[in-house]
């Protein structure tokens, strides 16, 4: 999905580019690669008593080797928001400085102590299994992302929600779930035609990608509507969220060449993950909740509830 983080400098959302992703897996396949050569160069440095690289005695050895040269970059902040590139930072650093006791035991004709050099294996295999684990994860981005929108379509999401579901059943989290239908797009589509109706989807998306969180995400889920995934939120806070993004929506200017600026609208409905419920059921009563807010006037947000079935029942 073409993500959303937070400028440090600004504290504005910016929106992350496939191209920006892109770069960043093949950093990761080229760290993969120099971590190779740099293990096989410290092991000969170790066995045979050679003079080390003095790069690797320094406290912060971690920051200077190509990998943690790109980590602490303004480069690597792209993908900031992954849970699998902030741990990278802590076996990163532990990894490198386990080497710098093994190379200093060695200068000193030490004996190295078995946990230690078991130590280092471990993080190293371990910083292995989370450059290949972030790695994947962004060749998914890339390849499930709705290249009009930039947001993530539908083929991962009912795995994405299915794990969010996992982790509401044990206790471990809420979450909340937002279906975004875009007000009378047929007119829009009418008036100015498809191109500029592509157009409008696409900018619905990024505000929305502006306004929410990198970790949370939002699927096209067909035609003018999108689902969001709101995870470690309560029914309220993501409430006050969508009412922020709903009445910013309704005074964003859209300039179309040939016509005057014009504005949409959208009606969002809003439910918890229920434990006691399936996922298609979690999805339909936000999409109930949707069809309430179009019929008490649209351009409103609002939070299901078991009356809205009785009445779409009946």
């Amino acid at each position: 999905m073409a993500e959303t983080k937070s400028d440090p400098e600004t504290g504005d959302f910016v929106r992350i580019s496939p191209g920006d992703i892109r770069n960043a897996i093949s950093v990761l396949e080229q760290a993969l690669f120099n971590h190779v050569h740099w293990t096989d160069a410290l092991n000969t440095t170790l066995i045979c008593n050679l003079q080390p690289d003095e790069r690797d005695l320094e406290p912060d050895a971690h920051r200077k080797c190509r990998f943690g040269q790109w980590y602490y970059s303004h480069t690597a902040q792209v993908i900031q928001g992954n849970p699998n590139f902030q741990e990278l930072e802590q076996t990163h650093r532990e990894m490198h400085e386990t080497a710098t006791r093994l190379l200093m035991q060695s200068q000193t004709h030490q004996v190295i102590p078995i946990a230690d050099y078991e130590r280092f294996t471990n993080d190293l295999k371990q910083l292995r299994l989370l450059i290949e684990t972030l790695k994947r994860e962004l060749e998914d981005e890339i390849y499930n992302v709705d290249a009009l929108t930039g947001a993530s379509s539908r083929v991962g999401m009912l795995t994405k929600l299915r794990e969010q579901h996992e982790m509401v059943r044990r206790k471990l989290e809420s979450c909340v779930i937002v279906m975004m239908d875009i007000d009378r797009f047929k007119l829009v589509n009418d008036r100015y035609g498809h191109l500029v109706g592509d157009r409008v989807l696409a900018e619905f998306a990024h505000h929305v990608m502006r306004h929410t969180r990198p970790f949370d995400r939002l699927f096209r889920y067909g035609g003018e509507e999108f689902l969001l995934c709101v995870p470690h939120t309560d029914i309220n806070t993501a409430y006050n969220l969508i009412e922020r993004i709903r009445t910013e929506l309704a005074c964003m200017p859209i300039e179309v060449e040939g016509f005057p600026p014009f504005s949409i609208t959208a009606s969002f409905g809003l439910t918890l993950l229920d434990p006691d419920a399936s996922v298609s059921e979690c999805i339909e009563r936000a999409d109930q909740a949707t069809y309430a807010a179009k019929r008490r006037g649209r351009n409103r947000s609002a939070i299901w509830d078991p009356s809205m079935e009785r009445r779409l029942a009946s």
